[in-house]
């Protein structure tokens, strides 16, 4: 059985996934500077998000917490 504080961080990486992809295809489809800056914004907290979510997994795992699904 996965812990709720497990799959709130597998909800989290799955949401950064989704960020990442429409970051990427927003800076591909964009008209204007401002776009590109709204787009390089979110990629950019994407992948602070996704350390942050990252560490916490590995805190998990090495505490015996972490099972896998």
């Amino acid at each position: 059985m996965l812990k709720r504080c497990d799959q709130n961080i597998i909800e989290v990486l799955e949401l950064v996934e989704k960020m990442v992809e429409l970051a990427e295809r927003g800076d591909v489809d964009r008209e204007d500077v401002a776009c590109g800056v709204l787009f390089g914004v979110i990629l950019d907290s994407a992948y602070k998000i996704k350390k942050l979510a990252e560490i916490e997994k590995e805190h998990h795992i090495k505490k015996g917490w972490w099972k896998q699904p």
